[in-house]
């Protein structure tokens, strides 16, 4: 999985009907910069009005996942959204002239061959990742359906549906690397059964949808009169059934085609919750409904982590950046290299980890039989901590030196002893502006405060 974020190098297009509105749209996915996210752009509307791709933006869940926020509806987003997740794209604004990205052929593959063909663009920030910490469960007993993510230092996703269909019967699909997402999953398609279509129409949906870029199942005796019927319904001269049970002459690209599909839907509903997930996906008989509920569950305990206090470390994950990265961005070294690791780092909150051993050079004279880390030490390792969060705010940070200004409001709660494990975690306070940062900072020993202050940084170019 990609550690630095990433956008498309130059705007891609394409067009076509949407599935359940009829209307004709073109669509375009623009570059963006870091932290962007995914947002579509009615561009066809006054004002131009951007929607989040946000969970909580999700307005109708008939047939598909539609979002809405700023008087702006999109319609049927999550086939557009699990391209941009298979192909760990972070950032791109999708503009859009109608109120639903086209179907193309039922699946994602038309989205994701010319975003490859556009190529992808690294961008000089750490992808925000949220790592599943504990279990978190999804079920509707009535509809017999069951999710859950597990935690996991990868992306991986299995789905298993069940129909009770002769046609289609028990399938499963699984995705244990998400490189492989457009290759082995994003070509699958869409798919209902015959006796949904009628109804479907008598709703008012799938307007667009053509038997060119969905599957129909056909899972009992159809006679020459619904045939009929049907041809007349979908504006075709003829439709027939396949001695599979699929309607019309329609190959399934794989055996289990409607259960990767399934795992698509998935895919794109989970990249509302905002961030890219590492986690382990199982889903039992998954529905968009299903999923996006889902997704809001996922989306509170992700608030939860975040408005905690108390840094969680698991010292078994691989770190944001290790001794060796934080080397080479830091000026610092032996013996005032202080800091261990980096587990966290956004655009406002940086956490880090020093392993407090008695080999330190400063316990040789500072309460000697007695020893005690220096408060002067564990500032100085929070304020290394504070500089690599302001250096991460400029694209070049190699060209930078971050000198530290001012402390206040410094309090030191409990000593620090050697076998200790500080967590650092510092915030900003407000941007950086004309190159001086200010941030809050506690330091953290089995979960609980051991210092705390506030700190002013300077960030100055070394050519200055």
């Amino acid at each position: 999985m990609n550690d630095k974020q990433h956008t498309i190098k130059s705007p891609v297009t394409v067009s076509g009907i949407g599935l359940h509105t009829g209307v004709q749209a073109t669509m375009t996915f623009c570059p963006a910069p870091v932290n962007h996210g995914y947002k579509f752009q009615r561009i066809d509307l006054p004002g131009k009005p951007i929607v989040d791709a946000d969970v909580d933006n999700v307005v109708d869940l008939s047939r598909g996942t539609t979002i809405e926020q700023n008087g702006a509806r999109v319609n049927t987003v999550e086939h557009t959204l699990a391209a941009l997740v298979g192909l760990q794209i972070d950032n791109v604004l999708i503009q859009l002239d109608g109120p639903e990205p086209p179907i193309m052929d039922g699946s994602s593959y038309e989205f994701i061959k010319p975003l490859q063909e556009a190529g992808f663009e690294e961008q000089n920030a750490l992808r925000n990742y949220f790592e599943i910490p504990e279990s978190i469960r999804y079920v509707d007993n009535a509809r017999h359906v069951e999710l859950a993510v597990l935690p996991l230092h990868d992306y991986r996703v299995t789905v298993m549906v069940d129909y009770n269909s002769p046609v289609l019967g028990s399938q499963h699909a699984t995705l244990t690397d998400i490189t492989h997402f457009a290759t082995e999953i994003a070509s699958s398609r869409t798919f209902c059964f015959l006796h949904e279509l009628e109804a479907l129409y008598k709703q008012n949906l799938i307007k667009g949808g053509d038997l060119s870029n969905a599957i129909v199942v056909v899972d009992r005796v159809v006679s020459e009169e619904e045939l009929h019927d049907l041809a007349e319904m979908l504006g075709k001269p003829k439709v027939a059934v396949k001695k599979e049970g699929i309607l019309n002459n329609v190959d399934l690209r794989y055996k289990n085609e409607p259960a990767r599909h399934k795992l698509l839907d998935l895919v794109g509903d989970l990249a509302l919750v905002g961030r890219p997930l590492k986690g382990q996906i199982l889903a039992a008989r998954p529905g968009h409904a299903a999923n996006v509920a889902f997704a809001k569950k996922i989306k509170k305990k992700m608030m939860e982590v975040d408005s905690s206090p108390v840094p969680t470390y698991d010292p078994g994950r691989e770190p944001v950046m290790d001794i060796n990265q934080i080397s080479a961005t830091l000026p610092h070294r032996y013996p005032f290299l202080l800091i261990d690791k980096i587990i966290h780092l956004d655009t406002t909150t940086v956490t880090s980890v020093k392993n407090v051993t008695m080999n330190e050079q400063f316990f040789q004279g500072h309460f000697p039989g007695n020893p005690v880390m220096p408060g002067v030490i564990q500032i100085e390792a929070m304020a290394q901590t504070g500089g690599i969060l302001v250096l991460n705010t400029v694209k070049d940070p190699e060209n930078y030196w971050t000198y530290f200004l001012g402390i206040e409001n410094c309090r030191f709660r409990k000593k620090v002893i050697p076998g200790d494990t500080i967590i650092f975690k510092c915030q900003l306070l407000a941007p950086v502006k004309r190159g001086i940062a200010k941030m809050s900072g506690k330091a953290f020993v089995n979960g609980k405060v051991v210092m705390e202050a506030e700190m002013s940084a300077a960030i100055v170019r070394k050519d200055a």
